[in-house]
């Protein structure tokens, strides 16, 4: 499904001369990152650009649980209490994943890798585990598992194997720190996506008071639900269609409830792991979340199970800033 569309932004790829939106694409992660630089001298735009996607690249090796000596790779296959060092992009997404797994009550789980193997085959369709299949599954999911050491940088499991998978955070973080650099470049016009689910817009586009986004419906892509300007604010979408093959760590079982998630928050990589929890996570613990964390806004499309995306209803929690 297409979460969030930035149409608008590609349409309005140049202006003048003097004027311009710099446009340049790099695929990591599995998926195509794209940088939009707003009124900048296109070479500098384009030198700042290449430095960006080279620190993308970078930070694809160190996270990626596919690579095995990652430093996320090498968590997944130490054996219990051996404390692994790692540096400190990896260190610190671990960090603030413990955080966000408090923080949702245990909604959002970076450690889920065994329940999604215990209950999926390999072609991603649904299958019924045993009873001692799940119990072992249990006993490898949590973020109590891992031991973090501010001192050494270090990562300790107190179970093997944990099978640690930043999919609903790295992305998030990747598009945060590029977004660093561009500072440190002094540029202060852009927009980052990485596959246009996770999003993050500084400063304007030109003749625009932010950045033009919208939503989408994902049973209909030509419908927009929502227009927004995001300015000095991220954005992340999550959802399928197929709501049975996200599974609950919380109980260890398949979501029964289909619906698509939009999230604003300050920074991109809490919008990745919150819009990732509130597909879980009921709309009264949702709302309780926005409430407690005013930065925090969603959008959230709820689906009837049974009437193919045509009994459907918005609900949002927060205040859009």
């Amino acid at each position: 499904m297409k979460d969030i569309s930035i149409h608008n932004i590609i349409q309005q790829s140049g202006f003048s001369a003097h004027h311009t939106t710099n446009r340049y694409s790099h695929k990591a992660m599995a998926t195509i990152y794209e940088i939009f630089i707003c009124d900048e001298d296109p070479s500098y735009a384009q030198q700042a650009s290449w430095e960006a996607f080279q620190l993308l690249d970078q930070l694809e090796k160190d996270l990626s649980r596919f690579l095995e000596n990652s430093d996320i790779g090498r968590i997944n296959h130490t054996a219990a209490h051996e404390p692994v060092r790692i540096g400190l992009d990896a260190f610190t997404c671990l960090q603030e994943s413990a955080r966000l797994y408090t923080d949702t009550g245990g909604a959002f789980d970076i450690t889920v890798g065994s329940m999604i193997e215990c209950w999926l085959n390999k072609d991603k369709t649904l299958r019924q585990p045993t009873n001692e299949e799940l119990s072992t599954a249990k006993k490898l999911t949590g973020m109590e598992l891992l031991r973090l050491s501010d001192d050494e940088y270090t990562v300790e499991l107190l179970a093997s194997p944990v099978h640690i998978d930043l999919g609903g955070y790295g992305k998030g973080y990747a598009v945060d720190r590029m977004a660093d650099l561009f500072q440190e470049w002094d540029i202060s016009n852009f927009l980052i996506h990485g596959g246009m689910s996770s999003v993050l817009a500084r400063g304007e586009l030109l003749g625009e008071k932010g950045w033009p986004v919208s939503i989408s419906d994902p049973f209909n892509s030509y419908k927009t639900i929502n227009k927004y300007i995001l300015k000095n604010r991220a954005m992340s979408g999550s959802g399928l269609l197929k709501g049975s093959h996200i599974i609950d760590p919380r109980t260890a079982s398949p979501l029964q409830v289909d619906r698509a998630v939009w999230t604003f928050a300050p920074d991109a990589a809490s919008c990745d792991a919150l819009s990732t929890a509130f597909m879980i996570m009921p709309f009264a613990e949702i709302e309780k979340y926005c409430e407690q964390h005013p930065d925090i806004f969603t959008a959230i499309l709820n689906v009837d199970n049974n009437s193919g995306g045509k009994n459907k209803k918005m609900h949002y929690f927060g205040t859009y800033q």
